[in-house]
């Protein structure tokens, strides 16, 4: 197994986490399943999926088939899944949206949960239900994605516990540094999804040069200057010879001016985002707060 791969950062509970591992947004069922298998087989650790991406099932088999196929077992396997927009409320619905992602998964457990989208008027409620799973045991560490400070302030006035992760969208083209910095006062891991910019920067001639100069490619560069700046990254990639690629950012550094000229292309730019996303919701219109599933991250 890569040992690049296996669990580097240690995260404000304890629980050792890869800095590098696999998305799975927007991918088929039957590509899900086959990109699992070989990214389990090629010595990847981590796995991040959710419910709302609809192929958590296709994840559970995937790893079934690199167990059968490899001999690794699921505790060698770091897994994040995500709590649903439209499970989030009492624990009693939480628990229920919970179990059902466990059983797709087939698995008893997971190693990061994390609250999806922070729902207005739910997202407290729903952290204290993510809290007793925490403390039964099926889920090793909590957290949260997409949490700005507002919402994060907020959420840390009403936690019992501080969440481990925040995912949030990083990339060349976004830092969000007044997230990141509070994050990192607060001793909240971050975890950067869409870390390769939806792509748009592998023609950058900033990036290109520097990857000239390194021998590597644009992708190895952006993951490597997210990897600088202590952010956990999980690109998604179909290909098997990507995987390895995207894994292969261990044996060379930045320089402090090249993360400079990399830090330059910063536009606040989303890749991805969600107009129809309003930050709100109620217990019986949850379902309705994402109208176009293909908007979502």
């Amino acid at each position: 197994m890569n040992q690049n791969l296996q669990p580097k950062i240690q995260l404000n509970n304890g629980l050792l986490m890869p800095q590098v591992g696999l998305g799975v947004w927007k991918t088929p069922l039957d590509v899900t399943r086959k990109m699992v298998s070989d990214a389990l087989a090629n010595g990847y650790v981590l796995l991040d999926t959710a419910k709302q991406y609809g192929n958590e099932s296709a994840v559970g088999q995937g790893m079934q088939d690199a167990f059968n196929s490899t001999g690794r077992t699921r505790q060698s396997i770091f897994l994040t899944t995500k709590i649903y927009n439209g499970d989030q409320g009492s624990y009693d619905r939480v628990r229920k949206g919970f179990e059902g992602q466990l059983k797709a998964l087939q698995t008893d457990y997971v190693d990061l949960l994390l609250m999806h989208w922070p729902v207005n008027g739910l997202y407290n409620q729903t952290w204290q239900a993510m809290e007793k799973i925490y403390a039964n045991g099926q889920a090793k560490a909590i957290g949260v994605c997409n949490f700005n400070v507002e919402r994060m302030s907020d959420l840390l006035d009403h936690a019992k516990i501080t969440p481990a992760i925040n995912q949030i969208e990083f990339n060349p083209k976004i830092h969000q540094p007044a997230i990141v910095n509070f994050c990192q006062q607060h001793g909240i891991q971050m975890e950067a999804w869409s870390p390769l910019g939806n792509g748009r920067l592998l023609h950058e001639p900033i990036i290109e040069k520097i990857a000239h100069s390194h021998q590597k490619t644009p992708a190895q560069i952006e993951l490597r200057w997210a990897i600088q700046h202590d952010l956990i990254v999980i690109p998604k990639t179909t290909h098997p010879d990507r995987m390895k690629e995207n894994a292969d950012i261990f044996d060379f550094e930045l320089s402090p001016e090249e993360c400079i000229q990399i830090d330059s292309l910063d536009t606040e730019e989303h890749a991805i985002w969600y107009d129809k996303f309003k930050w709100s919701g109620n217990p019986n219109g949850i379902d309705n707060v994402i109208a176009d599933p293909e908007s979502f991250r």
